[in-house]
This record gives structure tokens, sequence and C-alpha cells, in this order.
């Protein structure tokens, strides 16, 4: 089972820098999220996969006796998954409100708004301010 999800964790790996190297600011949030899941995966993975044992002490031992599934990971996951969540929500509404004041999604695009480096030429079709004359 754990080499099936190595596979499955590089694969979402790549494909969220994959995304992340896009030019198209949705397509680069959505990368950042698979990359999420996939340490979620990973992390739930390091913890390892027993179904069958629940991380419980028998009375009078100082540990558990043999293989048992960590609950830690599994807490953390979880932790995880409502931070990502959150993430999502509020870059969402940042692209959003990125597009309607720049109209654009492309993040080359968008750098028309941001003040020019010193000696640097803006892009044709922008106005400049009163105080860049």
């Amino acid at each position: 089972m754990e080499p099936l999800l190595a596979i499955v964790i590089g694969i979402l790996v790549a494909l969220s820098v994959f995304l992340m190297l896009r030019r198209n600011l949705v397509r680069v949030v959505i990368g950042i999220v698979i990359l999420s899941n996939a340490v979620n995966l990973l992390i739930f993975t390091l913890g390892r996969l027993d179904r069958g044992i629940p991380p419980l002490i028998a009375s009078g031992e100082y540990v558990p006796s043999g293989a048992f599934a960590n609950p830690l990971p599994q807490a953390l996951v979880l932790t995880a998954i409502v931070i990502g969540f959150g993430l999502l929500s509020y870059a969402l509404v940042l692209v959003y409100r990125a597009y309607t004041e720049v109209g654009t999604l492309n993040v080359d695009e968008m750098r028309v708004a941001e003040p020019p480096y010193k000696g640097e030429e803006l892009p044709a079709g922008v106005i400049k301010g009163e105080d860049e004359a």
C-alpha cells in the first residue's frame, strides 16, 4: 500500500509544481491546493497505515505492544485540511479582487499594478499618475 501511495504523492507534487509554474493565477491557486493535499497524504502515510490495532496501552504497560496506528499524523492532517480550506477561500477572494481591479488573470499582465523599478519602462497603454511624472 505504501509504494502505491508514494507514487500517487509524487504525481500530485509534480502536477502541483506544473500548475504553479503557469501564468494563470487560478491555476497557481489550484496548484497550491493540490500541493497541500499531497503533503497531507504524505504525513498520513508516514504515520503508518494499520487499521486493525488501535493505539491503546494495556494496564501495567508503558507503551503499546506491537504495531499500531499513530493518531498524531491523523490529527495533524485533520488540522491541515481545515487550514487549507481557509487558505483556499482566502486565495480565491484575492484572485477575484485582483481580476476585478486589473482585469486579467495573467500574472505577467498584472505587473502593471506594481510601481516600476528605477529606470524601467512601463508597458504600452499604462497611464502615469501625477506623482510619477
